[in-house]
């Protein structure tokens, strides 16, 4: 094998598209700083126990170890940042209100869940911690239509379930970790065969209201139904409110409801949310999902500061592939030289904010990747002096 060859589903990424994610960077970092969140910046690799306490078993899978040389103790690449910065939040801003945090950088995963996908994400989040009421909720919601916007996607479609609806179901009934997961796989992929033999022992009641669930989808009025159908109970009713609360609020955005939906990582305790990108209109391609979130309040248990918690990520180099790249400004073209006077031209224009992009001798003719349109050449009225002439 060759030497350069990278590993399965990991990619370099060349300069048109490292410019089109470092422009998005910016707009998403920009944008959250104007609904108010800090920009931390947690480390690549922490200790394991810290990394994936309280995360569940996908993302222990999901997640790199290896053996620190320093101390001997197991180490992990991190594969999500949202228990790092419950981290931060616990121990080192130990904040008594509301505390807005947002993050970009680099996630890494043992294995992809989808074809096509990238074992190197670039992660950018944000996240309250603090308050436990529903006005969190919709900002983060919010927040994230903002962002997708700022980075010029439109026709966005909300999907919305709450964790507490399944778990509202099976709470009449004790289950194993493992009987617990093959439900909610089945959940997952909408498989009644498979619901209906995982609960032929569970009471009737819990049968038929595991049955129904993958069958709860669809636009709002899905709450209204499932109200009717399932077994009440205070918890349940709290998380259709919370849904009904939710779904009355957002703008901008077609709303729809999914009951059996289970996607995202074991800490969300309530409600969740993922935000598709509508296919073209004629497009047999399927809708795409750019960001997911919602609300985890026991993440930060492990650290001993159990704050409620709600946030969102999403992966850039996915959302930089379904928007068109912004129109590049263009550069100047100058001549390499050591006359004084052009390089105090050159230095002025880069300070002014201008790209400069010297031709090194030779080499006039080459691929102009900053797409030059103006050149700096002698100015003929003034002996030593350079100025700025379009092509």
């Amino acid at each position: 094998m060759s030497a350069w060859v990278l590993p399965d589903h990991i990619a370099d990424v060349l300069p048109s598209e490292a410019r089109h994610i470092e422009e998005l960077r910016r707009v998403l970092l920009d944008t959250a700083r104007g609904y108010g969140y800090e920009l931390v910046m947690p480390p690549l690799l922490e200790h394991l126990e810290s990394l994936l306490t309280g995360t569940g078993e996908a993302l222990g899978l999901q997640t790199f170890k290896l053996v620190d040389q320093l101390s001997g103790r197991t180490l992990g690449l991190r594969a999500d940042s949202t228990p790092q910065v419950a981290r931060i939040d616990a121990h080192l801003l130990n904040r008594q209100g509301v505390a807005r945090l947002s993050y970009c950088g680099p996630v890494v995963h043992t294995r992809v869940d989808r074809p096509l996908a990238s074992r190197e994400p670039l992660q950018f989040g944000a996240e309250i911690y603090g308050h436990a009421g529903q006005e969190a909720d919709l900002e983060i919601i919010e927040l994230a239509q903002a962002c997708l916007r700022g980075a010029g996607v439109n026709g966005l479609q909300l999907d919305m379930a709450d964790v507490r609806v399944i778990d509202a179901v099976l709470a009449p009934v004790t289950l194993t970790a493992a009987q617990e997961a093959r439900i909610h796989a089945a959940l997952n992929a909408k498989d009644v065969a498979e619901l209906e033999v995982l609960a032929r022992d569970l009471p009737e009641a819990v049968r038929r209201d595991l049955c129904a669930l993958p069958r709860l989808f669809g636009g709002a009025a899905v709450l209204d139904e499932a109200q009717r159908t399932l077994q009440p109970s205070p918890a349940l009713h709290a998380a259709l409110d919370g849904l009904r609360w939710l779904a009355a609020h957002v703008q901008g955005v077609d709303v729809s409801i999914d009951l059996a939906d289970l996607r995202g990582y074991a800490y969300y305790t309530g409600m969740r949310f993922a935000l598709f990108a509508h296919a073209p209109e004629g497009s047999a391609a399927p809708s795409m999902e750019l960001a997911r979130g919602g609300r985890y309040d026991e993440v930060g248990a492990v650290f001993g500061r159990n704050r409620p918690a709600v946030g969102f990520s999403l992966d850039l180099k996915e959302l930089v592939a379904t928007v068109p790249p912004r129109p590049l400004v263009a550069a100047i073209r100058a001549p390499w030289g050591m006359d004084a006077g052009l390089r105090e031209a050159i230095a002025g224009l880069r300070a002014q904010g201008h790209t400069v992009v010297c031709v090194l001798p030779g080499h006039e003719h080459q691929v102009d990747e900053f797409h030059c349109d103006r050149e700096l050449v002698p100015d003929a009225a003034r002996r030593g002096a350079w100025t700025v002439q379009s092509f």
